[in-house]
C-alpha cells in the first residue's frame, strides 16, 4: 500500500508544553482514520504536524513523501486542514473565498462550480458573504473548499461540528466520495458512534503519544 503518513518518535511543543511527546503513526492512502482521546491528547497538535503547520521538535516525518523536518512548507498546497475555525474571508462572497482557493491550484471555474453544487450552498447562497452565512453554512463553504483545492489528505477536526443532521450525512457521503477518489482522512471527531462508522481504523491519542 501507499504511505501517505509515517511519523516516528515525533516530539512538537507549543510554547513550553511538549502537545506531541513521542508519536509514532503511519497512514496508507485510502484510509479514514478516526484520532480518539480525551480534550488535550493531541489531536488537534497532531493534524497541524500532518498539514505542515506544526514543527516537530525531534523524531522523523514524512507526509506524502515531504520530509516534515526540512521542506514542511510544501506540503500545504497537497493536503487540507479544517479546524474549528473556517478559514474563510468573512467580508468574501461564498463564490469569492471558493474562487480564492481555486485560484491557488489552478481549478477550473467548473470545479467552484460543483464544489459549491456539492455542498448546497450555490444559487443565491454563492454571492451572499461570508459573515452573514450560517454556522452550518460557513461549514459548507469550508469543506467546499477542500473540493476545490484537490486536497490528497483531509485532516479535520470536529468537522460535523455547526451542521445539522441532514448535512452531517452529506459529510460522511463526501468523505467515503473523496477517499473512493485516491483522497485520505484522519479526523478527529468526540461524535463517536457516527465516526466509528464513518473511520476504516482508530488511533488513540493520549498524553501526546499515540497507541
Amino acid at each position: 500500500m501507499d504511505t501517505v503518513i509515517e511519523l516516528s518518535g515525533v516530539v512538537a511543543v507549543l510554547g513550553q508544553f511538549p502537545a506531541l511527546a513521542g508519536v509514532d503513526i503511519t497512514v496508507q492512502r485510502g484510509e479514514i482514520v478516526l484520532l480518539q482521546g480525551p480534550n488535550g491528547a493531541g489531536k488537534t497538535s497532531l493534524l497541524r504536524v500532518c498539514a505542515g503547520l506544526l514543527p516537530i521538535e525531534r523524531g522523523t516525518g514524512q507526509v506524502l513523501g515531504i520530509d516534515l523536518a526540512t521542506n514542511r512548507e510544501a506540503i500545504r498546497s497537497r493536503v487540507g486542514l479544517l479546524g474549528h475555525a473556517n478559514g474563510l474571508y468573512l467580508d468574501l462572497t461564498v463564490m469569492q473565498n471558493l474562487q480564492f482557493w481555486a485560484s491557488t491550484v489552478a481549478a477550473a471555474s467548473s470545479e467552484v462550480s460543483d464544489a459549491m453544487a456539492t455542498m448546497r450552498i450555490d444559487g443565491r447562497l454563492a454571492e451572499v458573504k461570508a459573515s452573514q452565512l450560517s454556522a452550518g453554512q460557513r461549514r459548507r463553504c469550508a469543506l467546499a473548499s477542500l473540493i476545490v483545492r484537490r486536497a490528497e489528505i483531509w485532516l479535520l477536526d470536529e468537522p460535523h461540528a455547526g451542521l445539522d443532521a441532514a448535512g452531517r450525512d452529506e459529510l460522511d457521503a463526501l468523505l467515503r466520495s473523496a477517499v473512493a477518489s485516491g483522497a485520505t482522512v484522519v479526523l478527529a471527531s468526540h461524535e463517536r458512534d457516527r465516526a466509528l462508522g464513518l473511520a476504516t481504523r482508530t488511533v488513540t491519542i493520549d498524553g501526546g503519544g499515540a497507541a
